[in-house]
């Protein structure tokens, strides 16, 4: 489940590429807070703690702006193409008890039948969840499935927890493995009693 993060942020008044460049140089990430229909909040944030806040997906921050708590949930990260730092963040207010729709990962746990193949079809799913008890991923148990496809309705939620995809959408599929594969694996172990 998400965890709030409280960072200490200050408000920005100047704009643009340059101002930008100018607070990542002094360790700072500029970011905006947007929702509930009140006018975007421009600020700064530290860049250290920031970008440790944000590892982890759907990410909530407890932001003190001007003596002002904003709890906000990290809707996008914008990063370097080269370095991968942070360079950017859009944050959505969010409120106690409110429900934010946010993509998870889908996590699975189990074996195939022997001798078959498990194809992910979905690596994340959309969920609605309470703004403040995010879960960070679904479960999908494939113990022992045979060949046929693993639909949404087999995900194992968490509480409070709702799917926000039909029950019917493919999520995995399990299939005998390709011909090709199957004469790597046969060829293998025949090039290991040669050498």
């Amino acid at each position: 489940m998400s965890e709030t993060q409280k960072i200490a942020a200050e408000t920005r008044d100047d704009f643009g590429k340059g101002s930008a460049r100018q607070a990542r140089r002094d360790g700072k990430i500029p970011a905006v807070i947007y929702g509930h229909g009140a006018d975007p909040i421009h600020v700064l944030l530290p860049a250290r703690e920031t970008t440790l806040a944000v590892r982890t997906s759907n990410a909530v921050l407890d932001l003190v702006v001007d003596g002002e708590d904003h709890i906000a949930l990290v809707k996008d990260i914008q990063r370097h193409p080269l370095r991968q730092t942070v360079d950017h963040l859009d944050l959505l207010t969010v409120k106690k008890g409110e429900k934010v729709q946010v993509e998870v990962n889908v996590h699975v746990e189990g074996e195939v039948a022997a001798g078959l193949v498990l194809t992910v079809e979905l690596n994340t799913v959309p969920v609605l969840a309470d703004a403040l008890n995010l879960p960070e991923n679904v479960v999908l148990n494939v113990e022992g499935a045979e060949l046929g496809t693993l639909t949404a309705d087999a995900l194992v939620l968490p509480k409070g927890a709702e799917l926000e995809l039909e029950a019917d959408a493919v999520v995995a599929v399990v299939s005998e493995p390709a011909a090709e594969e199957e004469e790597e694996a046969a060829e293998a172990p025949a090039e290991a009693e040669a050498e």
